[in-house]
């Protein structure tokens, strides 16, 4: 679902106007930006991206009819009308391979002492 849809589920929901709601759902969505399919979703669409919404717009934003509304309510319902449920992080990358890109070989160096007896 396009995120303006989103934001006009909430208007009707909340009050206000789809604008009031806009910026949440296009920062949930912002991963398409990355990844042009549905696999943008693993980033955002879950418990963790929520708490990340509500880190980057507060608590709650107050829509154009005055009423504070929690962001993070906002976000669950953009990614339960979009997965029908709202997963972990865990569920999303269940399944990624851990790549060598991912793993980020540690290389061990040599460890120098600077002491005397040397």
């Amino acid at each position: 679902m396009n995120s303006y849809y989103h934001a006009k589920n909430s208007a009707n929901r909340y009050g206000g106007k789809p604008e009031d709601y806009q910026p949440v759902h296009d920062f949930i969505d912002s991963t398409k930006a990355a990844v042009g399919d549905v696999r943008h979703r693993a980033v955002l669409h879950n418990a963790f991206g929520c708490f990340v919404a509500e880190r980057v717009f507060g608590t709650t934003i107050t829509n154009s009819d005055g009423r504070k509304v929690p962001v993070r309510l906002l976000c669950e319902e953009h990614i339960i009308e979009d997965l029908g449920k709202l997963p972990t992080l865990a569920e999303c990358l269940e399944g990624l391979p851990v790549t060598d890109l991912l793993a980020a070989r540690m290389r061990v160096k040599k460890v120098i002492r600077f002491d005397s007896k040397e």
